[in-house]
């Protein structure tokens, strides 16, 4: 077996911590991994893995080993994809990923505007409310809000969201318009405990007021239902009632005292060859959420 192939093994028994899974991933047979692991092994003179009856760990100088395998892996699929022309013309699949309500509502469009373009690719999207390892999840390009930490990835800023708080005219001209953020505390609160949900709601100048929710949702979905109900008062996302504000369902109570508006990127991996998949897309998603409204 060519060393390529051996390091190709090595790569994913160490991801998938498992002989086993990784045969199946790669239609081996379970002997044929383990020999490929041991021969490699033998070749570079150092144990890659401790092995027990109900795990596989990398050892210290595995570690190492996987990080620069992965790297010369990626960098040989790069190549490879260069001489192929994948990086002149839009093939294959792209993976996007972005939180779920956001994605829903102003990414989608934008995939299968980008569908239509390029009638010869294939989508998926991955829409969920917590931090996706955009290698490690084998995505091409992300969608994220707030501040981000320093990475090896390229980052766009296309426009911001603010954190609002919000509810029906029927519930304002019943119960009042809260002045000052103190006032939440004799309103009734309609919570969300999916993502951005804490029960310290923080205000300009760090002003901080713990809430008492007398309705917590899993979405923010339903919470924004209920307050258009006129049930009681919500915190969400501004793009994520961007409808409900056109219309009138919703109105905005202490903008006055909002923190600053929380970032929004567009991502993915860098590298020395971006695929001719990511570019597009990505120009198109840029320029598409830098045109929306409610995110600028």
């Amino acid at each position: 077996m060519d060393r390529w192939q051996a390091m190709r093994i090595f790569v994913k028994v160490a991801e998938t911590g498992s002989f086993a899974e990784s045969a199946r991933s790669l239609h081996m047979s379970a002997p044929a991994v383990t020999r490929a692991v041991a021969g490699l092994e033998e070749t570079i003179g150092t144990r890659l893995f401790v092995r027990t009856t109900r795990s596989v760990k990398l050892t210290e100088g595995g570690a190492r080993y996987f990080e620069d395998c992965r790297r010369i892996l990626n960098e040989i699929s790069e190549a490879e994809a260069a001489a192929a022309g994948s990086y002149a013309k839009p093939s294959g699949t792209l993976t996007v990923t972005a939180p779920l309500m956001f994605g829903q509502l102003h990414v989608l469009p934008i995939v299968t505007e980008y569908l239509d373009a390029y009638p010869t690719m294939a989508g998926k999207t991955l829409f969920v409310d917590r931090s996706v390892n955009i290698v490690e999840e084998g995505i091409d390009v992300a969608i994220r809000i707030g501040n981000l930490p320093d990475s090896g990835l390229m980052a766009i800023k296309v426009g911001t969201v603010r954190r609002v708080i919000c509810g029906a005219p029927s519930y304002l001209a019943e119960k009042g318009i809260p002045i000052e953020p103190g006032d939440l505390k004799s309103h009734r609160i309609v919570a969300s405990t999916s993502a951005w949900a804490s029960p310290e709601w923080r205000f300009a100048g760090d002003e901080r007021v713990t809430i008492q929710p007398v309705l917590q949702c899993n979405t923010n979905a339903a919470a924004i239902s209920t307050a258009i109900s006129g049930w009681g008062l919500t915190r969400v996302l501004h793009y994520q009632i961007g409808q409900a504000l056109l219309d009138g369902s919703l109105k905005i109570v202490l903008s006055d005292y909002e923190e600053p508006p929380l970032p929004i990127y567009v991502i993915y991996p860098e590298g020395r060859h971006v695929p001719a998949k990511v570019r597009a897309f990505t120009d198109m998603a840029v320029a598409r959420l830098r045109e929306n409204r409610l995110l600028n």
